[in-house]
């Protein structure tokens, strides 16, 4: 990591933004063993009495109305942009007697505001990042990009008219669409196991001194603050756990520096040329044919059940959607398939990181729009595409087993030729190149090429995808006038003095060829 850190800060010019997200990476590597690490768990409720359950989809419904006022009152820049604290706003609640009308303890809507207020905030982190971005694209001036980085770190980005205008561009309005959650605090509480070893859990209804208790179906007593999510009938208990305390977490990461290309047919690509994850394509194509042959019944039904209303025979509509058009059956299947594919993901993150220190990956949070236009159903198996499920799976799987994962500016990496850098079309897993004259395996191809840009002195994280095609096209031109010339008589030379890259691309073509 040092070796690697080094370089990149001795490569000159051009590097600003990369060293900044170098120096981040840098600090969480040292703050790694100073830190805890949480990752969550999931327990679900087992036989819930349907009493109880309805008890607490209607706290869930009031404590909606909570975070909706929250959200309308200071999700903007005048309520957390401004640097609005949750603690003053419960203040004001109750000095104005706000509280009154929702209905519910007042723990609970404190803990509600606390938890609308920090997604607020979530959401104004998301947006300054693509702000950070487009700072980072538009001046190259290191005292002025040097500027407006501190005023958007610091919160002083509304007297900046650039800042504010990209500000008012990506953190828009939010609006609150939770009414299915329950968040606890964790003295509110309690645990108990009855005669049979099964766990209890219960917490504060809607009157004082009275608990819902809910069976669980867990023998890991859940800890720390609870956050109850409502589903078909069922209570979802989220909870943070110390990530040491997983038998992942205790294996040991690798000493290499590895780059990974994401893909759709296998999770992962590394640059020593394996593949893991090689069944998440099976999985997604599977599950994207299956969604339209289901949908396609599923709209054929809501058809004839529309029909049926419109000629007055409302029992046969009411059959058909109690029947067939239910959801319980669909979400429980989606949820088998989120699982599985969640598995294949992290097994392959934890093969990667089994030999690397260092892992580099492309960054793919932009969205980018090709020029080829594809069918029905390969828009559909892409959209299914899960690489924030691969992002977010290398983020933590690295800061658990304590290795580092730095991201680099992916334009141009699956269609760039590692050894000579010239721009070629990507033909399904292959990648011709011919001034060299071999086709490479394009997915190994852009994972050595993610591996190179992490010490590019030119191409940084935030570079436009343009000025990282024209980097590219420079540096193929000077490769080429380089080459050797191979023959020296006078009409030859004239003739590459004029076009001096003509004859050997001809020459390798003709080598392809045979």
């Amino acid at each position: 990591m040092e070796d690697l850190l080094a370089l990149v800060r001795t490569s000159g010019g051009g590097r600003i933004c990369f060293d900044a997200e170098q120096e981040q990476v840098e600090r969480a590597t040292s703050d790694r063993e100073g830190r805890t690490v949480k990752v969550t768990r999931v327990a679900y409720s087992t036989a819930l009495n349907p009493g109880k359950y309805a008890e607490l989809v209607e706290q869930a419904r009031r404590l909606g109305r909570v975070r909706s006022e929250v959200w309308q009152r200071y999700g903007s820049v005048a309520g957390v942009g401004s640097g609005l604290t949750d603690r003053r706003v419960r203040d004001w609640w109750l000095a104005a007697g706000t509280h009154e009308q929702f209905g519910v303890l007042a723990n609970a809507w404190k803990e509600t505001v606390r938890d609308a207020m920090a997604d607020i905030g979530a959401n104004l982190a998301a947006a300054t990042v693509q702000v950070r971005r487009t700072v980072c694209r538009r001046t190259s001036d290191p005292t002025e990009r040097k500027r407006m980085l501190t005023a958007l770190r610091t919160g002083q980005w509304a007297g900046e008219p650039f800042l504010a205008r990209q500000m008012r561009k990506h953190w828009k309005r939010g609006r609150n669409r939770t009414h299915d959650q329950i968040v606890v605090r964790a003295d509110q509480y309690n645990v108990a196991a009855d005669v049979r070893g099964h766990l209890w859990l219960a917490i504060p209804g809607l009157q004082r001194r009275r608990m819902v208790r809910i069976p669980l179906s867990t023998i890991v007593a859940p800890t720390g603050t609870l956050r109850l999510i409502l589903r078909a009938g069922r209570v979802e208990v989220h909870y943070q756990i110390d990530a040491s305390q997983l038998r992942s977490s205790q294996r040991p990461c690798g000493e290499r520096t590895i780059g990974v290309d994401k893909g759709y047919t296998e999770a992962l690509t590394d640059s020593d040329g394996d593949h893991h994850g090689g069944s998440l394509g099976e999985l997604l194509s599977s599950e994207s044919d299956q969604l339209k042959e289901r949908n396609r019944r599923r709209a054929k039904l809501r058809s004839i059940a529309n029909n049926a209303a419109l000629r007055g025979d409302q029992a046969k509509a009411h059959r058909i959607r109690r029947n067939n058009l239910g959801t319980v059956k669909r979400n429980r299947q989606a949820a088998r398939h989120r699982a599985r594919v969640r598995t294949e993901i992290f097994t392959a993150v934890h093969r990667v990181v089994d030999k690397a220190a260092t892992v580099v990956a492309e960054d793919l949070a932009k969205r980018f729009a090709g020029r080829k236009t594809f069918g029905k159903n390969v828009n559909r198996r892409l959209a299914a595409w899960t690489k924030g499920v691969t992002a977010e799976a290398l983020t933590n799987v690295s800061e658990r087993r304590g290795s580092a994962l730095v991201h680099v500016n992916a334009a141009y990496t699956s269609q760039a030729c590692h050894r000579c850098g010239s721009l070629r079309r990507r033909s399904g897993d292959r990648l011709h190149c011919i001034p060299c004259g071999v086709v490479w395996q394009a997915d190994v191809n852009a994972a050595i090429n993610i591996l190179q840009r992490a010490v590019d002195p030119d191409i940084a994280l935030h570079t436009p995808h343009h000025r990282v095609k024209q980097i590219l096209q420079d540096r193929t031109d000077r490769h080429r006038t380089r080459l050797p010339v191979q023959d020296s008589s006078p009409a030859t030379t004239e003739r590459r003095a004029k076009h001096p890259n003509c004859s050997a691309t001809s020459n390798r073509r003709k080598q392809v060829d045979r």
